[in-house]
């Protein structure tokens, strides 16, 4: 079975887990990058795939490379040995 096309576009992002770790609010992500908070919000989501621009961004936010921040595919859960 192929991919339909909403999987081909689809996005996966540790946005809420990056946040989590540094203690940064949506309000203040959005802020720092000049967005607004309920585009952070859609992003972590799924409901909304960055430009490549807003990605990179994000990553240089953080301090880490983009594919740390995005993917094509699921994340695996932390702690998973797979």
């Amino acid at each position: 079975m192929s991919p339909s096309k909403d999987d081909k576009e689809h996005v996966f992002n540790r946005i809420p887990m990056l946040r989590a770790e540094r203690g940064v609010s949506r309000r203040d992500l959005a802020a720092a990058l000049g967005v607004h908070y309920q585009t952070i919000g859609y992003l972590e989501r799924g409901e909304y795939s960055p430009s490549l621009h807003l990605a990179l961004r994000i990553a240089d936010y953080f301090e880490v490379p983009v594919e740390v921040v995005f993917s094509l595919a699921p994340f695996p859960r932390i702690g998973s040995t797979s």
